[in-house]
């Protein structure tokens, strides 16, 4: 096989001229460092609050990490399971963070629509498939979400999940109703575009030195200009900046995977009969959606390698036989990784720090949401002193133990997915 393009996201992405580095010597209220969702959001939430003097950095281009590279998935909830969000923070609070993701959900709708973000949004949900035979853990997760959230996935019975999926491979499963998935990359420029139609000065290629106090503010200093701000937000993900040792201590940058089929044409149909996403019931899921050109998006794994791209379609191939061998001989025309800031105690990190740098970051594999959430706290505390964000104050910046938090990732990992192929070889 011969080498593979750039992403998918990058081939397919809205041409929009970009946006000039920054030059010279500026001065504004705000100051958001990386043009990821995180960002973007704050950066947009205060435009929308009225506050005019805000600038957005960005090294490379706006959705250049993780938010231009993930599988596009848009739905509730966090890395940390909803169990365990209970358990650390009692019913009442784990309720109101989780359905504070609803409301980010929500609240990209209404972006997309408002600001006529051309993401290829597809309201149809996302399906929760049972790679195992013991349906209990879907009976549970119903009976949990409905019973501590007032959230309700539809049950899918077996029969109707191979309708829609064509593949030995699973049982029942819960379809998650209010969730979406879209062109991750082009939803990342349509928010920098409303920004800066709302005043906000985003630049890119505008890699960011250093961060200094200067008298009440801070100073901060690129390859081409310098800005002074009244507040800095850090939201760098994990592409991480050097600005603050504590913020980059704070999280591991671990690498997923993705790739992009050939046009399937009517063969697409004939393996997956919904334009619902899907991910399965395993720790080491795998997750796919169909897409608007009848591709077949397909992601999955968890590693401390960013691996090269053709390495990535290998190992992701494989995997996709497994459920759908009926696909085999289909080229792949895409395949890449990415970076995902994950915490230790595997929650966002959103808050400032006593020397009064904001920061959100560590949205590890469920970012989409969160980091919608993300920038309406900080963007309701920056321009309105808002204090919502201290929910999150539970999740700090926990440093990540690097380089041993690595091999700690990583091992776990791998004891999930023995975990998940020894109960499938049991059949549980």
């Amino acid at each position: 096989m011969t080498e593979l393009p750039a992403s998918y996201y990058r081939a397919t992405a809205t041409a929009y001229g970009g946006f000039a580095p920054l030059a010279g010597r500026h001065a504004k209220r705000v100051v958001v460092i990386g043009g990821g969702y995180a960002g973007l959001n704050t950066a947009l939430g205060l435009a929308e609050r009225g506050v005019g003097d805000v600038a957005l950095l960005e090294a490379e281009t706006v959705g250049f990490g993780a938010s231009g590279r993930n599988g596009g998935f848009v739905f509730a909830g966090y890395s940390l399971g909803e169990a365990s969000l209970v358990r650390q923070l009692g019913v009442d609070g784990a309720k109101a963070l989780f359905l504070s993701t609803l409301g980010g959900v929500q609240l990209i709708r209404s972006r997309v629509g408002k600001y006529r973000i051309p993401c290829a949004m597809v309201d149809e949900g996302v399906i929760w498939a049972n790679w195992f035979s013991d349906p209990g853990v879907l009976r549970e997760r119903q009976r949990f979400l409905a019973e501590n959230f007032g959230v309700q996935w539809d049950w899918v019975p077996r029969a109707t999940v191979r309708e829609l999926l064509r593949s030995e491979r699973y049982g029942d499963a819960l379809w998650e109703r209010d969730a979406v998935h879209l062109h991750p990359l082009n939803y990342a420029i349509g928010l920098a575009q409303a920004a800066s139609q709302k005043g906000v000065a985003v630049h890119e290629h505008s890699p960011v030195q250093s961060v200094e106090r200067h008298g009440e503010g801070w100073r901060m200093r690129t390859t081409g200009g310098e800005i002074e701000a009244e507040h800095v937000v850090l939201c760098c993900g994990g592409y991480l900046a050097g600005l603050d040792p504590q913020v980059d201590r704070a999280i591991l940058p671990i690498a997923t995977y993705v790739m992009v089929t050939e046009p399937l044409g009517p063969r697409l149909r004939e393996c997956i009969n919904t334009r619902a996403a899907v991910y399965d019931t395993r720790f080491a899921f795998d997750y796919y959606r169909p897409l608007p050109d009848s591709r077949l998006l397909w992601g999955g794994r968890i590693s401390i390698r960013d691996r090269a791209p053709g390495r990535v379609r290998d190992l992701l191939y494989r995997d996709l036989l497994k459920v759908y061998p009926q696909l085999a001989g289909v080229h792949i025309d895409f395949a890449w990784s990415g970076l995902m800031s994950y915490a230790r105690h595997q929650m966002p990190q959103i808050g400032r720090k006593p020397n009064g740098i904001w920061f959100a970051q560590a949205f590890g594999g469920h970012g989409v949401a969160p980091t919608t959430v993300a920038g309406e706290l900080l963007a309701a505390a920056i321009a309105n002193d808002d204090t919502a964000w201290q929910r999150f104050a539970p999740y700090g910046l926990v440093s990540a133990m690097r380089p041993f938090g690595f091999l700690g990732a990583q091992a776990s990992y791998w004891w999930y997915q023995a975990r998940d192929w020894f109960a499938d070889l049991r059949g549980v």
